[in-house]
């Protein structure tokens, strides 16, 4: 398994600044924001210095009811090969709901959802997994993700679930520690018990991110310094193994490079702090036995699942990327298929769930609606976020009325396609309501619209289709 050493995740915005710091021994870059016959000449010049550039995907929704799409896991491959990439990632998550397995419109939640982590999820997403590691060249490895909301009626802890789809699967895991934070303050779940139940020999490498906590509950932005009670929960999981890869993930409000250099810098310290400890304590357990104290040998260790041709390493090295030999692992022939009737349970829960939050439908039974309430407005202000940057004309024409615009518009307008058509549906939705209300705007934005979409605005019948489509999903 590749040896990573210390990195930070690439973004357009910081591409310069990550070019000219020191230290940084790999890059991850969001797959979906790269073309594989394209790439940036920021990462060309990276690779050309040896730096490994892993591509992090956002959009496979491996924890969904549905199976992969044949279409998304050919374009992550394609990027991995393209990189060459010793691996690629992904999430323990859905991403959009509905469709054919419950006959509703599908939605787009245009963020990570948690899974419920029932028998009936974990069957699914393990068959999901299966899928995706047949399809892809080089060894998959799965995140953790945060969540405001828990799941009525789960099963397992955060760490069995995870314990259950290493064993089942052989697929290797990113551990996101701020993750584990986060569900730490939102969902009272301990971190170091999330630890010691996960079979850590099967970490790929270790995300650290910041984020800031409102009214009780913590928001995993990406977009704040990384906090020391996350930096804590990285040095708990570095005294127990020692991580192939650590890295920083920084996605809006970048600081100067300085900055960022000191957070790589005290994320440096903290993984060779954590190394001394746990070197410290094999060697008095050495001690101790060699003297004869009471010591309990541990049971032989079962071999560790991981992807087909996959090796293990033996632990966090800051010196760069590099191969380590050593026994191939065993690999499950198969993966148990879902019990009978497990897709459509889950697709049903996770429809009702995701229509809930996107497009004003009852909170479902057992959630807890504040906690949704937090989650539905976090998903509309992301989505706000993301068109503007997708079509920053938008805010351009519109001005501050924007945002408050879109709020209004998604509330009860869910995604159902990415952020592309999502701007364009929006443009639509305010013309169609003769917006905005100064002429020369509204002039502009139609020009806008008509220019990316071959259209013209749509006549009363359309207008009455789409409303009727509307309100079905509503329902």
């Amino acid at each position: 398994m590749t040896e990573l050493g210390i990195g930070i995740g690439w973004r357009p915005e910081i591409a310069e600044a990550v070019e000219g710091l020191s230290g940084v021994d790999w890059v991850e870059v969001v797959a979906e924001n790269i073309c594989a016959d394209h790439l940036p000449d920021s990462l060309t010049r990276l690779r050309e210095r040896g730096v490994t550039v892993v591509p992090h995907g956002v959009s496979l929704g491996l924890g969904g009811a549905d199976r992969p799409d044949p279409a998304r896991l050919a374009a992550l491959g394609e990027k991995a090969v393209a990189l060459g990439a010793p691996l690629v990632t992904e999430h323990i998550a859905f991403v959009r709901a509905g469709g054919p397995l419950t006959a509703t419109p599908q939605l787009e939640a245009g963020h990570l959802l948690p899974v419920p982590r029932t028998w009936d999820a974990l069957d699914v997403l393990c068959e999901n997994v299966r899928i995706a590691q047949d399809a892809l060249p080089v060894p998959l490895a799965l995140e953790n993700i945060a969540a405001l909301v828990s799941w009525p009626g789960e099963e397992m802890s955060e760490g069995r679930f995870l314990a259950e789809l290493v064993e089942r699967t052989g697929v290797r895991l990113l551990i996101d520690v701020a993750n584990l934070h986060t569900n730490h303050v939102n969902r009272g779940e301990d971190p170091a018990r999330a630890l010691s139940e996960l079979p850590v020999e099967a970490i790929a490498y270790v995300h650290v991110a910041g984020g800031v906590e409102r009214d009780g509950v913590w928001h995993d932005t990406h977009a704040h310094p990384v906090p020391r009670a996350v930096l804590d929960v990285l040095a708990d999981l570095a005294s127990r193994v020692a991580p192939p890869g650590v890295l920083l993930e920084r996605d809006d409000d970048f600081p100067a490079a300085e900055e960022l250099a000191d957070e790589l810098r005290a994320i440096r310290m903290t993984a060779a702090a954590a190394a001394g400890i746990r070197s410290a304590g094999a060697a008095r357990v050495g001690t101790a036995h060699q003297h004869g104290a009471p010591f309990s040998r541990p049971a032989p260790e079962a071999p560790l699942l991981i992807g087909a041709g996959a090796r293990v390493s033996g632990g966090f090295m800051p010196g760069g990327a590099r191969d380590v030999p050593d026994a191939p692992l065993a690999v499950p022939e198969t993966a148990p298929a879902p019990q009978p009737g497990a897709r459509q349970r889950v697709a049903v829960a996770q429809a009702a769930l995701l229509s809930a939050l996107v497009a004003g439908t009852p909170v479902p039974e057992g959630f807890d609606s504040r906690r949704l309430g937090v989650q539905s407005r976090a998903l509309a202000a992301k989505r706000a976020g993301v068109v503007a940057k997708v079509a920053p004309e938008l805010p351009e024409i519109l001005g501050k009325g924007y945002r408050p615009a879109f709020l209004a518009y998604a509330r009860y307008r869910p995604m159902t396609g990415g952020y592309r058509r999502d701007a364009l549906d929006f443009a639509e939705h305010l013309l169609v309501a003769g917006r905005p209300e100064d002429p020369a705007a509204r002039r502009r934005l139609t020009e806008w619209w008509q220019d990316r979409s071959g259209s013209r605005p749509p006549g009363r019948a359309t207008r009455l289709v789409r409303a009727a489509r509307h309100a079905l999903v509503r329902r």
